[in-house]
């Protein structure tokens, strides 16, 4: 059913190639396309929060796991930053959504530290240059424009780098799911604040990068659960051990 309305939501998001149906951070604004964006946005992370819940449900009365819990938790705060906004405008629109973001980004780095020994920040520190390039390159072309906005800015780039770098050392899948969440709510700040700068689609191209984002991630997630309930060739008990494969590589 993700699937589903996320493709969906994708459509819509096409129906004007100028773009006229959303605004740069993906959300809707007016007409038809924009009133199916809207709706299926408010359901595209409950839908997958659903699916990520039932993958990691207990087998027995018990307390969902750390890991599990806390990306659970992001879902539902990113579903409100999706959301909430809707009933804001402007700025205050915009305050809401990074707020709401931030929350989920606190959230995942809370999951993905316990791993940062498999990741860039350990095992590829020159990979972790790459990362801190990409968020001063984003910094240096938003801030000029950020006016009033730019501490809640460079609060919430900050956390979303440190995110994507630990996100690293869950799992391949996760480690880009994180890199693609950078990229796209780079795309929204680019669009927010350097002027005259509009990307064609560009409301297309942020939710098709944050949905790929969100899914690689929890996938990722569900892939490191399972080897290390001993369900993958890497498990313990198969004799392994799961690492990230920047890890190995070299």
């Amino acid at each position: 059913m993700f699937l589903l309305v996320a493709v969906l939501h994708l459509l819509a998001q096409l129906l004007d190639a100028t773009g006229g149906a959303t605004d740069a951070t993906g959300g809707a604004t007016s007409g038809a396309a924009g009133g199916v964006v809207r709706v299926t946005q408010w359901l595209l992370m409950p839908l997958l929060a659903a699916a990520f819940a039932i993958e990691t449900a207990p087998a027995r009365p018990a307390r969902r796991d750390r890991l599990a819990a806390y990306v659970l938790a992001a879902l539902g705060f990113s579903w409100l930053g999706d959301a909430a906004p809707d009933l804001a405008s402007g700025d205050t629109a915009f305050l809401v959504k990074v707020g709401f973001f931030l929350i989920a980004q606190l959230l995942y780095i809370a999951a993905f530290r316990p791993y940062r020994a498999d990741s860039v920040l350990t095992r590829r520190p020159g990979w972790l240059l790459c990362y801190l390039a990409a968020i001063a390159a984003l910094v240096l072309a938003c801030a000029p424009h950020a006016g009033p906005l730019l501490v809640p800015v460079l609060v919430y780039g900050g956390c979303l780098g440190t995110m994507a770098v630990l996100s690293t050392g869950v799992d391949l899948l996760t480690g880009i799911g994180g890199a693609v969440f950078l990229v796209s709510d780079g795309l929204i700040a680019l669009q927010a604040f350097v002027p005259d700068l509009t990307l064609p689609a560009g409301g297309f191209w942020v939710m098709a990068s944050y949905l790929a984002a969100q899914t690689l991630i929890t996938l990722g997630v569900l892939r490191r659960r399972a080897i290390a309930a001993g369900k993958g060739p890497l498990s313990p008990a198969a004799g392994g051990r799961h690492r990230p494969r920047w890890r190995t590589a070299g």
